[in-house]
């Protein structure tokens, strides 16, 4: 019933404004006509076929029955049944049906105007039994008409947002939009209005544009940081029945430096040993300011200090601490406290937020320097001593002197580092610090010593100073002079007399004053000579001219000139030098040619050069022979020999047990008996001793004849005894008979072989009781073979 109220209210101003379609017969409106024919033109109405507007259809009906849209209805219809209305287009018989026969349309399904607007048909009537159109095709619409059925919606939210602390009252955070889909040209579905329902008394929204504004003035972020914004979106202007939505604003307060810096404690104390090395850090401390980043950044300096230049402060950009560092050495006998005076300042300072107070801070620093046990401390870290190379063992050089720095004032004990007085020249007194040589100097040497004095704490031998001496050694004229270099000097054979064929120059290590000054002359046994003579030339050199012509090489090819060279020392120093002088072959330029003794006369038609070949060639001949001598005396002799050469006492083996008189194999019997090679001592191929026997072999073949009349056991008993003497008389050689093997086992044994391997395979009932009597060595084969009945190793 509601409904129906509510559909007719809203279809009663479409009556009045004719939006429903009416035929010529049911509220069609006269238009008048002329009639011609009389005076006066009779008006008569005009007829048509169709009239269409728009029909409305509800959006969201929710009721039972099919919702009616309109009715169409055509003036051929007389009621007869005769007419057929059909309807096409957009949602015909889907969603729109029509009733044939009276022409009544309505919807079957529920609309939705956000999802389709309005839809577009054609309507027609036909003739019922021949479908032929009575009426022309005409097009109509149907427009969905809204209600408030969607509620407002922020496409973009959440909304994130900042502001920077301490705003003026009023300012914009941010704004807020929200849709609604329902129709903005009819009615007030779409029309919003935004409130703030979370987050009052801080932050207000304007009603109309959803700007979000600051309603506190100096909102604090060190208090609070964050806010969370809930704003609600209505529609139908705020009005009751209205659809609403809403969505979160979370609002950040950004950092502005309304803090200055201020230090937590007043004032800081710190402690540092007085051992500590410079440069190093010797406390932090920090201010600590509210703000973040570039706000909180500051800078320290030291305001006053009691100490000027012993400390200085730096920022740590990281921490954001002052860092003490050290700039002089600390003493705690000197000075064991100190006071500094430090201020922080901020580095960005905002000019808006200067009535807020001083952006700095001061803070006293008290250091405490604690006493530690230091090493010695040298008077002077570098001493310089001057000693002469004459100086006599013993002779003082200087003193050093060393202190110890704390108040216990300890003795000290001085030494020498050795690793840099390796040859020991200096001894140092361990109670003086006085240094003195030890051994003789020699400038020439080395001119300068660099030694390192310990001084060691008597109470405490782990502290240790350490300081240096630099000890010159001065000279003495001790090296006489010579030659400045190996001269050769060469003379033509066609030389003038006077002519200079040689100028010398000498040296001298030792270093004088004013510089060197030599003086040259001939030795006593040359100054008489008819050859040659000396001119000093007053400029530490000499020259060498000759005194006649006419030089022989057949007759002397050399001649030697002792030179006697002086230096200007006190006292001075000489030295006979010995210039050899050559006598050369020279062309008419007197660039020689061949110079030194002259060859003897070569046979007739054999040239230099072929003579020269000859000896390459013996020479040659001669290192192969000696090449080839070496590597035959160096050679190893093989193990195992040729048949004819074969000594077996020279050849080791312990795997052989023997065969027995006519085991031939394990030794040869003949070459024992065989005294004339044995006694040969180039065929013995053991390791011969240089050496020569004092044993003479038999002088005769009758004497050795005699020893092969011997028996065998006085053969072999003589045989090795003369090799014992051999090996005896020899005392560069080792025993060489240990390295013999004498595998002969006598004639006539009874012991045969002693191999196991067929003992066991055989049916033999052999007694082996005469092992027993054999002695300790065979005991375990008695054991084993002894007594075969009862001692079977099969048993």
């Amino acid at each position: 019933m509601c409904n129906a109220i509510w559909l007719a209210v809203l279809l009663l101003p479409l009556v009045d404004l004719g939006f429903w379609g009416w035929n010529s017969s049911v509220g069609a409106t006269p238009q008048p006509q002329k009639v011609s024919g009389g005076p006066w033109e009779a008006l008569q109405r005009q007829k048509r076929n169709w009239v269409w507007n728009q029909f409305f259809v509800l959006e969201e009906y929710t009721g039972t029955d099919p919702l009616y849209v309109g009715k169409l209805h055509s003036d051929v219809d007389k009621g007869d049944g005769n007419v057929k209305y059909v309807l096409m287009g957009e949602g015909a018989t889907s969603i729109f049906t029509i009733d044939e026969n009276t022409g009544d349309i309505h919807a079957t399904k529920r609309l939705d105007r956000e999802e389709q607007g309005y839809y577009t048909l054609r309507a027609q009537a036909v003739d019922r039994d021949t479908n032929i159109p009575v009426e022309a095709e005409s097009e109509f619409i149907v427009k969905v008409q809204d209600i408030n059925d969607n509620e407002p919606k922020f496409p973009d939210g959440p909304y994130t947002a900042a502001v920077p602390e301490m705003s003026p009252l009023g300012t914009m955070v941010v704004q807020v939009a929200a849709t609604d889909a329902d129709d903005p040209t009819y009615g007030h579905s779409a029309r919003v209005v935004y409130s703030i329902v979370h987050g009052q008394p801080y932050f207000s929204v304007e009603p109309k544009t959803g700007i979000i504004r600051t309603a506190l003035p100096n909102m604090d972020r060190e208090r609070r940081d964050q806010y969370v914004l809930v704003i609600q979106a209505k529609d139908m202007i705020g009005q009751m029945g209205g659809l609403s939505g809403t969505t979160s604003v979370t609002v950040t307060l950004t950092d502005v430096n309304d803090n200055p810096p201020r230090f937590p404690h007043k004032p800081y104390q710190c402690s540092v040993n007085e051992s500590l090395v410079v440069a190093s850090e010797v406390t932090r401390l920090k201010a600590e300011d509210a703000d973040l980043g570039s706000n909180a950044e500051m800078d320290y300096r030291i305001v006053d200090s009691d100490g000027p230049g012993m400390f200085s402060i730096a920022t740590d950009e990281k921490t954001q601490e002052g860092v003490v560092i050290l700039q002089k050495p600390l003493d705690y006998e000197t000075k064991n406290t100190f006071s500094l005076r430090i201020e922080a300042t901020n580095r960005n300072i905002d000019p808006q937020f200067l009535t807020f107070g001083p952006f700095s801070d001061t803070v006293t620093l008290k250091v405490n320097v604690k006493d530690v046990n230091e090493p010695p401390v040298f008077a002077t870290a570098l001493s310089k001593m001057v000693v002469s190379e004459a100086a006599r063992v013993g002779t003082t050089i200087g003193v050093v002197s060393a202190r110890d720095p704390d108040s216990a004032n300890s003795s000290i004990r001085y030494s020498i580092d050795r690793n840099t007085d390796l040859e020991r020249y200096f001894n140092v007194d361990a109670v003086s610090g006085i240094i003195s040589t030890a051994k003789a100097l020699d400038r020439e040497v080395n001119s300068v010593h660099n030694i390192t004095i310990f001084a060691i704490e008597s109470q405490d031998p782990s502290q240790v100073g350490r300081g240096l001496a630099v000890i010159t050694v001065m000279d003495i004229n001790d090296n006489a002079p010579v030659f400045a270099i190996e001269y050769e000097t060469l003379v033509c054979e066609n030389a003038s007399p006077g002519q200079v064929i040689q100028t010398i120059s000498a040296v001298d290590k030792d270093e004088p004053p004013g510089g060197h000054r030599f003086f040259f002359t001939l030795a006593s046994p040359a100054v008489s000579n008819q050859n040659f003579t000396l001119r000093d030339n007053k400029d530490n050199t000499a020259s060498v001219l000759t005194k006649r012509g006419g030089f022989r090489r057949r007759e002397q090819a050399l001649y030697q000139l002792p030179v006697l060279i002086i230096d200007s020392g006190s006292p001075s120093l000489s030295s006979t030098n010995t210039l050899l002088v050559r006598v050369c072959d020279c062309d008419a330029d007197g660039v020689p040619q061949a110079c030194g003794a002259v060859a003897h006369t070569l046979p007739a038609g054999l040239s230099t050069g072929a003579l020269l070949a000859i000896l390459a060639c013996i020479f040659i001949l001669l290192v192969f022979v000696l090449l080839i001598v070496m590597m035959r005396r160096r050679r190893k002799e093989p193990l195992i020999l040729e048949d004819e050469r074969d000594i077996r006492e020279n050849i080791v083996r312990y795997d052989d047990e023997g065969g027995g008189e006519e085991d031939t194999e394990a030794f040869d019997m003949v070459t024992l008996r065989n005294l004339n090679i044995m006694r040969d001592p180039k065929v013995r191929r053991d390791v011969t001793p240089e050496t020569p026997t004092f044993f003479p072999y038999p002088p005769s073949t009758a004497s050795r004849a005699a020893y092969k009349m011997l028996p065998d056991n006085v053969l072999f008993r003589e045989f090795i005894w003369d090799r014992l003497k051999e090996a005896d008389v020899d005392p560069s050689a080792p025993p060489y008979d240990s390295l013999q093997t004498y595998a002969f086992e006598g004639s006539g044994s009874v012991a045969e072989s002693l191999s196991s391997l067929e003992s066991l395979s055989s049916d033999s009932e052999q007694s082996y009781d005469y092992l027993s009597n054999w002695g300790p060595r065979f005991k375990k084969l008695a054991d084993l073979y002894g007594n075969m009945e009862g001692n079977s190793i099969f048993s």
